[in-house]
């Protein structure tokens, strides 16, 4: 999916412009649909910032503690998997490019004053997973990503499928699910068919006609604002916008301008309801599946519980 920013305007002119005549607030109604909660589909991702979520990432990083001494890796014994429980591992010297570009929101920005501020850099991390760097062997042995010239071994082992913490995945999960596609992307995960489907009922939706107008109408404010973009997406994602690790004042402005857009011409509403009709339509048809998909996390969940209780 992909996860809001602005400058406060003043005056009658600025007040006018956030509702209607009924006094609706269409800024805050705009916030509020613009969250990954307020689909349909959400109700089958998992959120790693809840209890439950904390759980299984905690005896993710228990089980993998325990894979890492049987590789050889001694000091794990002493690893603190509280202090991992919400990090995923990062091979030394990656460069992260978008570091907080972006937002957690589907339909990006959408307050002006925090757009004036961040620009599109929005990615809010204290309540995500964090990459957390590893040294080259044990980054392997953890993920079993190899790169050229990596050893499908080490200290004498065969490291496990998917590292150590996919084989932790698989013991609080069971088999992962046939690999499915998203925008190109293969998805092995656990989840991947709810993100299977997120995908292909938003690029339905994006074909009604009523989203092609709401994306004119967009363009042509943006346009009278100085900004040529034919759609919110092409906005957010301007290469520009990964050459700095924080906003320039250009960006700051095109969000801001992408921000007012989408409020003045009640874009998110409009692309909202039709991702929710599309979203609704492709749990009816795959209702089993999903029901198969929750019944499994609940278990995960069991299992997760299990196996922290019983840390030492």
């Amino acid at each position: 999916m992909r996860k809001v920013l602005p400058l406060a305007l003043a005056g009658l002119f600025a007040v006018s412009a956030c509702q209607v005549a009924d006094g609706h607030d269409t800024t805050a109604e705009s916030h509020r649909l613009n969250a990954m909660g307020a689909f349909p589909l959400h109700a089958y991702l998992p959120d790693s910032a809840s209890a439950e979520g904390k759980t299984v990432g905690r005896a993710q990083w228990i089980l993998a503690k325990k894979c890492m001494v049987r590789l050889g890796f001694a000091g794990f014994a002493a690893l603190d998997t509280t202090s991992v429980e919400s990090t995923y591992p990062v091979r030394p010297g990656t460069l992260d490019l978008a570091g907080t570009l972006g937002d957690d929101s589907p339909y990006g920005v959408d307050d002006p004053d925090l757009a004036a501020e961040n620009g599109y850099h929005n990615r809010r991390t204290e309540d995500s997973a964090q990459g957390q760097e590893w040294p080259a062997d044990q980054f392997v042995a953890l993920t079993g990503e190899f790169d050229s010239g990596d050893s499908r071994s080490t200290h004498g082992h065969r490291i496990p499928e998917g590292g150590c913490l996919g084989q932790a995945t698989r013991t609080i999960y069971g088999a992962p699910p046939e690999v499915a596609k998203v925008g190109g992307v293969k998805l092995s995960g656990y989840y991947s068919l709810a993100m299977e489907l997120w995908s292909q009922s938003h690029e339905e939706a994006r074909k009604d006609p009523a989203w092609k107008k709401a994306e004119r109408a967009w363009s042509d404010c943006m346009r009278k604002k100085g900004f040529r973009y034919a759609d919110p997406d092409k906005a957010a994602v301007d290469f520009a916008w990964y050459k700095t690790r924080t906003p320039s004042d250009k960006e700051k402005k095109t969000a801001t301008a992408d921000a007012r857009c989408k409020l003045d011409t009640g874009y998110i509403p409009v692309a909202h309801s039709l991702d929710v009709r599309a979203q609704k339509s492709a749990i009816a048809g795959n209702k089993q599946r999903l029901d198969d998909l929750r019944a499994a996390e609940k278990q995960a969940i069991r299992n997760a519980r299990t196996i922290v209780l019983k840390e030492p």
